[in-house]
């Protein structure tokens, strides 16, 4: 059916406990004329079946659609996107009045590695991490309208800068499906604009969702301060829980300007919001004490293992210099989002920032990705976003 990939001996036991990826140490012997995203068949070193996925240049050599033998066809991906659509409407997030945003597939947590889509109202964001789901994006596009019938009427694709980049692909972003100018999406009855043609990730930040409403309950008559602000929806929940001043902060003047365009959409001409284009630690470092709650959601400082001890200092000293500031009794939201740290290593950083700074800190809140980023029990490198809410005196 498809080329085949023997596997070492001993090379197979991730496998049979399902994990998805398979290292390019673990290859044995593999055809010459293999193409990054080919689909191939992978056998232990006995010849027995194992795995069905696409094969890529790097480390990951193969990315694992199927333990069973099976084709991948267009009645495959109507079944895996059927199972991913039916899970976020059993929890209660298809077709809501108050929230038209969610992730539609979470990769390897949907079985589907190398593949995210978000929605936006009508319209899908889809992104390829894969030269594999690439190949694929048009069959993918068709049954995602096949299998959303009614939700969903446009499909944008956007991996221009996702995909590998030695694949050589020179991919444009653009519609697969329709075509739709209207970015302004709901989420818990708040209204962002969401940058698909420029922004990052696929244009907001949507795992995000519950720790934001989750801080609107803190917000009231509090003095906020959002570091890494992006599109500034902490801001924007704040303003909603009745914070007396928020202030936003980002590096990027794009991000400010889009902040800004989202606090004046959700409370036009609102005079408790101010928003700055600088340095986050720069900022922090000469802000003063009377800050009362302090968002820090910085973005990954670390994309691989390579990068963990930097990582681990720049979040023990960001944190540091936030609990050392804050006024006493404050509240902050303190995040990583680097796959390469996990909770032990990101919590450590935070309990030695805290020592650092000779207060007294409790933890309120252990926070994590939502419901819609579901994290595949055989692959817990999937665990990406870890936050804590920490009470300061």
């Amino acid at each position: 059916m498809y080329p085949t990939i023997q596997l070492r001996h001993g090379k197979a036991e991730s496998l049979k406990r399902f994990h998805p990826w398979i290292f390019s140490g673990a290859i044995q012997r593999m055809p010459d004329n293999l193409t990054e995203g080919q689909l191939v068949r992978v056998i232990d070193h006995k010849g027995e079946f194992l795995a069905i996925g696409h094969y890529q240049i790097g480390s990951i050599a193969i990315r694992v659609l199927s333990f069973v033998e099976r084709k991948i066809d267009n009645e495959f991906w109507k079944e895996r996107l059927s199972e991913a659509f039916n899970m976020r409407c059993s929890i209660g997030l298809v077709e809501r009045e108050d929230n038209n945003t969610l992730r539609l597939v979470h990769g390897e947590g949907d079985q589907l590695p190398g593949l995210i889509i978000d929605l936006y109202g009508k319209t899908a964001v889809m992104q390829a991490h894969s030269v594999g789901m690439h190949l694929y994006r048009k069959e993918i596009a068709a049954a995602l309208i096949d299998v959303c019938k009614g939700i969903i009427e446009n499909v944008y694709y956007k991996s221009e800068t996702t995909l590998p980049f030695k694949a050589d692909l020179h991919e444009k972003d653009g519609f697969i499906i329709g075509g739709n100018e209207d970015n302004i999406a709901i989420e818990y009855g708040l209204k962002f604009h969401i940058d698909w043609l420029r922004g990052q990730k696929t244009g907001f930040f949507i795992d995000q969702r519950e720790n934001r409403k989750l801080l609107e309950q803190y917000s009231m008559e509090k003095n906020v301060l959002n570091m890494f602000c992006y599109t500034g929806g902490f801001s924007v929940y704040a303003l909603r829980g009745g914070a007396t001043r928020v202030t936003s902060v980002d590096s990027s003047a794009k991000a400010i300007d889009l902040t800004r365009a989202n606090a004046e959409l959700n409370f036009p001409g609102d005079s408790r919001h101010d928003a700055y284009a600088e340095d986050a630690f720069k900022f922090l470092e000469r802000a003063g004490d009377d800050y009362e709650l302090i968002v820090l959601d910085p973005p990954a400082f670390a994309k691989h293992k390579g990068a963990l001890r930097n990582a681990l200092k720049g979040y023990t000293r960001l944190n540091a210099i936030a609990i050392s500031k804050i006024r006493k009794g404050g509240i902050i939201f303190t995040f990583s989002c680097s796959q390469a740290v996990n909770k032990d290593q990101f919590r450590l950083a935070v309990f030695t920032a805290a020592a650092q700074a000779g207060r007294h800190v409790r933890i309120l809140h252990q926070l994590h990705q939502p419901a819609d980023h579901p994290i595949n029990i055989y692959h817990p490198e999937g665990e990406y976003l870890k936050g804590l809410v920490l009470e300061i005196e």
